[in-house]
């Protein structure tokens, strides 16, 4: 299918000023968050997943009154597909998350598999505490891996997404709301 096709038959589910408020929301639930929990005057580490990650990302950090340091992972699932498959890594962070207090920041909470393997990770690099923040959680009745995330913005429905970090076939990650796919 064209792409410019997709986005314009695609149902727009939250317009920009709908994300920009949610994320708003997001910022002020974090900071609040990390407030009661003891940083032990250490900065939060954020990692954002990338790539869909990314915008959230960039919008996201600027808001956040918590002292940061900022990484990156880069670990997928799907690899330009709708349908994901085994988790493939690209990019460890180079931080080193020993005793640290972490902060995963991704696009989606779809089946949950590629956070519960990154929360693991960190786990398993010695992260004090491991926090999720999702831009958008799809309502599911179930998920495989990680159940829900810490920090959620707006809730979608069970279909394909696009938009805001969110990609169909590698492209509208930059189409400024959240949509999705016509009869998907």
């Amino acid at each position: 299918m064209n792409i410019n096709t997709v986005l314009t038959e695609a149902d727009c589910l939250h317009s920009l000023d709908t994300v920009i408020a949610a994320i708003d929301h997001i910022a002020e639930q974090i900071d609040r968050r990390m407030q009661t929990e003891l940083l032990r005057d250490k900065p939060l580490v954020c990692l954002s997943v990338m790539l869909g990650g990314l915008i959230f990302t960039g919008h996201l950090l600027p808001k956040l009154k918590t002292p940061l340091i900022i990484d990156y992972i880069h670990a997928t699932r799907y690899q330009g597909e709708t349908q994901g498959a085994d988790l493939k890594w690209l990019k460890y962070p180079s931080v080193n998350l020993q005793g640290e207090t972490v902060l995963i920041i991704d696009d989606i909470l779809d089946e949950g598999l590629t956070l519960k393997s990154l929360v693991d990770y960190c786990e398993q690099q010695g992260a004090k505490q491991v926090f999720t923040a999702v831009l958008v959680e799809k309502q599911l009745p179930m998920r495989r891996g990680l159940p829900q995330a810490d920090f959620v913005g707006l809730l979608v429905p069970n279909r394909y997404v696009f938009g805001f970090g969110m990609d169909y076939h590698e492209h509208l990650r930059s189409a400024a709301g959240i949509f999705a796919v016509k009869n998907q």
